[in-house]
């Protein structure tokens, strides 16, 4: 990492924390490696996020079934799946400082990168959180926290199936956390202890998946300039043989140039019939599906688009970032589009100390916060310092209620964020104005 990308990182984790997006957990005890917790912008943003990925991906489809899976697994679900023998890495340990690093990610394999001591010899080391149900602590009562979203989906396809009688192709969304004891967590949001994913499975006749994902990669292509990534900034990687996870025929990772390097943003993966002819042997019940044009039982076949949300809000942030020079004033401001950015319009009276004033920009306020929800009202210093506070957060427009507004009915001033121009609208036409935005 340059000095000047390295920069970069510090300001946004620096943007993150002073603004309310993203807080390093248990932050009051000196934190604990990997896991993050998101303030309120934060929190919005990640909504604003992951409600869109449901709308293009699930709701406006028709042949796709949302659930929301247990995160407790059983262990047996991961010994079918391969995960209890093959969610590994290899790790090597510093015999010096006793650092532990992960081997692919070592230049020099016998050489420490942080003392320069002696490394041991790489082993495995494996990346599934272990917890126990029940009183006795045993082989019995052990289960996994889930390294993945997607056996939850397989285990309920016969659900799905029985319930909802789709037809092929059709596939089975949710959105829920997962859990990776990585050896070495870093890059703030990029490689964490505990993530959340966007993930779906597709179920296809063998024969139709390269149809299927080819037309997966171009939903993802567009989620990407939806949600505002920087799209000049993704690159696809054919992940070679030797790299591909076990379950995979074909991998296509969608990289993204984070300042620490080019690294995996999403993943594509034609997971074949792996996952559910294993878990029919393990489970002895059956996971064909009845062609009715064939008459047939088929295992079917699956694609999956996973993607992260906390690498999605990264990649948001970083693509947002700006700086640049506004009325002979160095500023910074998140270029956020409206769908995402967690606070819409901010509603300003001009002066705190003038009730008239005060009581009108309160009166525009309830009327955007009801139509908008994402909308808040400031009042604290100066409307330079308030214009300044309310780009950092990425927030689309602010609203001034000034002595013209109420002494010559002209309206109130809109300011655009990315421009620094203001004009004059009257109230009521406000929120069609916004709403012609968002």
């Amino acid at each position: 990492m340059t000095e000047k990308t390295q920069d970069l990182m510090e300001k946004i984790v620096s943007l993150c924390k002073r603004r309310g997006f993203v807080y390093p957990s248990f932050d009051i005890y000196g934190g604990l490696s990997g896991l993050f917790d998101y303030g309120p912008h934060g929190l919005a943003l990640k909504n604003n996020i992951t409600q869109m990925w449901w709308k293009q991906f699930v709701t406006d489809r028709e042949d796709m079934y949302g659930i929301d899976s247990t995160i407790t697994t059983k262990k047996e679900v991961l010994q079918a799946s391969g995960h209890a023998r093959g969610f590994a890495d290899m790790l090597s340990e510093c015999e010096k400082c006793k650092r532990r690093f992960r081997a692919d990610h070592l230049s020099d394999r016998q050489k420490c990168p942080e003392c320069g001591g002696k490394l041991g010899e790489a082993r495995q080391f494996y990346m599934m959180l272990e917890t126990h149900l029940g009183a006795a602590e045993d082989e019995a009562s052990l289960a996994y926290l889930r390294p993945e979203t997607a056996q939850g989906i397989f285990t309920n396809l016969k659900n799905i199936i029985d319930s909802f009688h789709p037809d092929l192709p059709f596939g089975i969304a949710q959105i829920g956390k997962v859990f990776r004891n990585e050896i070495a967590p870093r890059d703030f949001l990029f490689r964490v202890r505990e993530l959340e994913q966007m993930e779906v499975e597709y179920f296809i006749k063998q024969e139709d998946w390269k149809h299927a994902f080819e037309m997966w990669q171009k939903e993802i292509h567009r989620f990407i300039e939806f949600v505002g990534i920087d799209a000049k900034k993704v690159h696809e990687l054919e992940v070679a043989d030797d790299d591909r996870a076990h379950y995979s025929k074909r991998t296509v990772d969608f990289e993204f140039e984070f300042p620490f390097g080019l690294k995996e943003l999403y993943g594509l993966a034609y997971r074949t019939d792996y996952d559910l002819k294993n878990h029919t042997t393990a489970s002895t019940v059956d996971l064909s599906y009845f062609d009715e044009e064939t008459k047939e039982k088929i295992t079917p076949h699956v694609i999956e688009p996973s993607l992260g949300v906390g690498r999605t809000i990264l990649a948001v942030l970083l693509s947002a970032y700006t700086e640049d020079e506004l009325g002979g004033e160095n500023r910074i401001y998140l270029k956020l589009s409206p769908k995402v950015a967690p606070v819409k319009v901010a509603v300003f009276p001009l002066l705190k100390n003038k009730p008239e004033l005060v009581e009108k920009a309160r009166e525009i306020y309830k009327i955007l916060k009801k139509e908008f929800g994402a909308v808040v009202f400031d009042d604290n210093g100066n409307i330079g310092k308030r214009y300044r506070r309310q780009d950092e957060i990425g927030t689309v427009w602010c609203v001034t209620v000034d002595f013209e507004t109420i002494e010559q009915d002209t309206g109130v001033t809109v300011r655009d964020r990315d421009t620094g121009i203001q004009k004059r609208m009257q109230i009521t036409e406000l929120v069609d104005y916004i709403k012609s935005q968002i």
